[in-house]
């Protein structure tokens, strides 16, 4: 099944280097000019193909914020795509809105034990998730695909889906760059997750 993901784009937070998690925070202009750019990258991979697809976002306002932007880049109705609960970014709990440096001032143990093992590693709060347990949602989500897809998610969910269908290991999974400002390409039956 193919799929091109897009993670939303950037957002103030973001640019803090805060942990967002599932804290519902909107873009900010350069995260549109980001989303504007991959619906320009997808009207040229897709072209009339776009009627084929089906569209789905995380409901978090930022990855339905990008979607509706790209959509509009692609010459769509900004509005005809549906939302997803399973695509929505994991929880990092009580760590959500600091940056590592105040983690770090307060808690240097713990982000040491995320440092050395930090596909596996649930911060502390009681929603908390590990990339693992997110992994768990994301293969059901990508189970569930039955058609070519255009997706807006996080950092985490394309995390999982390198893990998942790229055969990536979790340390690389874990901490490799996730790009705002590039397109997927996921191929489940080819193994293959690769940025355009």
């Amino acid at each position: 099944m193919l799929i091109y993901m897009i993670r939303h784009g950037q957002t103030d937070w973001n640019a803090e280097g805060r942990l967002q998690g599932q804290k519902d925070i909107g873009l900010n202009d350069t995260g549109r000019a980001q989303a504007f750019q991959n619906g320009e990258t997808l009207r040229g991979l897709l072209g009339t193909d776009v009627l084929n697809f089906d569209f789905v976002a995380s409901p978090l306002s930022r990855t339905r914020e990008t979607m509706q932007i790209a959509r509009k880049a692609m010459g769509l109705d900004p509005m005809g795509y549906r939302t997803d609960e399973r695509l929505v970014e994991l929880s990092f709990g009580d760590w959500e809105g600091h940056t590592l440096d105040d983690i770090r001032a307060v808690a240097p143990d713990r982000l040491k034990m995320r440092s050395r093992q930090k596909w596996n590693f649930i911060p502390p709060g009681p929603s908390a998730e590990s990339y693992e347990i997110l992994s768990w949602r994301i293969g059901a989500w990508l189970q569930s695909v039955e058609r070519p897809t255009v997706c807006v998610s996080h950092g985490g969910v394309i995390r999982s889906i390198l893990k998942l269908v790229g055969g990536w290991d979790e340390a690389d999974a874990s901490r490799c760059d996730i790009h705002q400002d590039r397109v997927l390409i996921i191929e489940q039956d080819k193994g293959r997750a690769e940025w355009l």
